[in-house]
């Protein structure tokens, strides 16, 4: 059985989602929440959840490799296997990335290569694209930038805004993340495609 850890900042919906989906027959199992923000929502969830979770806040570290080594104490005491990023708003280290090649996920909201960093559903608008959705990839040391295991997408619409985008992609995210997870953790790396245009 495969040991995950989950890594959020914020209300860690899509950590609910994977974790909702690791039971029974799957091949793993949600062993830590790990927040880099002591009042982050997805930790109240993760308890209601019966999942260990940890703070690793960054404000209490002297810089990244620092920060990263408090965040790798934790993980290497619960055992963990794969780390899966899970709206975690610190970007990593190569050091970090390296340390656990092949064996770090992340979801983005965009179709990746496009639009990698922030404010991804304004982007995508303001350059007039009819299809938007999320990604998920493998993590290497460059941002957003590691092989793709699946993406979600969805028709922009006329009327769309970034928040009114932003809440359809959500729930693809939902979706496509723990079908990727099922998928690699069982070995098969074949792009997951969930099409959800109009």
């Amino acid at each position: 059985m495969t040991r995950v850890a989950l890594l959020i900042s914020g209300g860690g919906s899509n950590m609910v989602a994977l974790a909702r989906d690791m039971t029974g027959d799957h091949p793993g199992r949600a062993k830590l929440v790990l927040s880099n923000v002591p009042q982050a929502g997805g930790l109240l969830k993760a308890s209601a959840l019966r999942i260990p979770t940890a703070v690793v806040d960054h404000r209490d570290h002297d810089g990244r490799l620092p920060f990263e080594a408090a965040i790798n104490a934790e993980l290497d005491s619960a055992r963990i296997d794969l780390i899966c990023l899970a709206g975690f708003m610190r970007i990593l280290t190569p050091e970090f990335t390296h340390r656990w090649a092949g064996r770090i996920l992340n979801i983005h909201p965009s179709l990746l290569p496009k639009y990698k960093g922030l404010h991804t559903h304004r982007r995508a608008i303001e350059a007039g694209d009819t299809e938007h959705g999320a990604s998920v990839h493998m993590v290497t040391g460059d941002l957003d930038d590691g092989p793709v295991l699946g993406q979600a997408v969805l028709s922009v619409r006329a009327d769309d805004t970034p928040a009114t985008l932003a809440e359809r992609v959500l729930p693809l995210e939902h979706r496509l993340y723990p079908a990727v997870l099922r998928r690699f953790l069982a070995g098969d790396t074949t792009p997951v495609t969930i099409d959800a245009r109009d």
